[in-house]
């Protein structure tokens, strides 16, 4: 959660973040903000010199564009360099700034090259997996393991299987959210949905859903909600039947176990 002026601050390098992308290679710009972000977090005097607010905008711009001279391609460094001229609540918000606008940007490069709809799926396949497994969800966030460990971790389980946009984001949530990788990449699968226009309904049924019944639940919540709803569905046996639908922060109980949860609480 930013602090007010932080958001105002990333509501601006967004604009100009598309701005910037419309001439440029989005995945090259995504991937080298990343990389930034990463630098920027772990040099404690770069990081205060960027978002110093008794600094002129300008001259962290300056300062900026010159410490990026000739690594980071054009477009990578007029967005770093604006970003940091803008009014950061603090420098760990500025960070966390850069690398929300590096994610976007790759998200916005697969929704160019028609792959929007595979990393949000993937994401979120992927976020099950974790979750699914103790072992791999505490071997992938267990901080006395060193990043490139944890990070090599994951990719043994996913190279190859994803596309590299997904790779990308998926190790940059495992190397650097203090969030367990699980939840982060689930995180990173709603905003891969908000960037293709969709909202996303978490799903848990009694049982499979068949293709029919999930394009009509996909309809009823688009009319609700006024958006393309993608479903995402998990199976929980022990609901006996119907389903439970979570969308944000709204949660629709239609399970035959939530009705007798309901019932017996009216009878206490």
């Amino acid at each position: 959660m930013y602090a007010a002026s932080s958001r105002e601050a990333l509501d601006g390098a967004r604009v100009e973040l598309e701005t910037i992308l419309r001439g440029a290679d989005a995945t090259t710009v995504g991937t080298e903000l990343l990389t930034v972000a990463d630098t920027v977090g772990a040099d404690r005097t770069l990081r205060i010199t960027l978002a110093d607010s008794a600094t002129a905008p300008d001259h962290r711009a300056a300062f900026a564009d010159k410490v990026l001279q000739g690594k980071v391609a054009d477009a990578t460094r007029t967005i770093v360099a604006s970003t940091a001229a803008r009014s950061w609540s603090s420098d760990a918000e500025l960070v966390s700034g850069l690398r929300q606008l590096g994610r976007e940007a790759l998200l916005l490069a697969a929704k160019a090259g028609d792959k929007a709809d595979t990393v949000e799926d993937e994401l979120f396949r992927l976020a099950r997996v974790i979750k699914g497994d103790n072992a791999l969800e505490q071997a992938l966030s267990d901080r006395s393991r060193s990043t490139a460990d944890r990070t090599a971790l994951l990719r043994t389980l996913i190279d190859g299987k994803v596309d590299a946009i997904t790779e990308r984001l998926a190790v940059d949530a495992v190397a650097t959210s203090a969030e367990l990788p699980g939840d982060a990449i689930d995180e990173l699968s709603q905003l891969a949905a908000a960037s293709n226009g969709r909202k996303v309904a978490y799903v848990t049924s009694a049982g499979e859903l068949s293709s029919e019944q999930r394009s009509k639940l996909a309809s009823q919540l688009s009319e609700i909600y006024a958006a393309p709803v993608t479903l995402h569905v998990d199976i929980d046996p022990e609901l006996l039947g119907g389903v439970v639908v979570r969308v944000g922060d709204e949660r629709i109980d239609g399970s035959i176990a939530g009705k007798i949860a309901t019932l017996r609480r009216g009878l206490r």
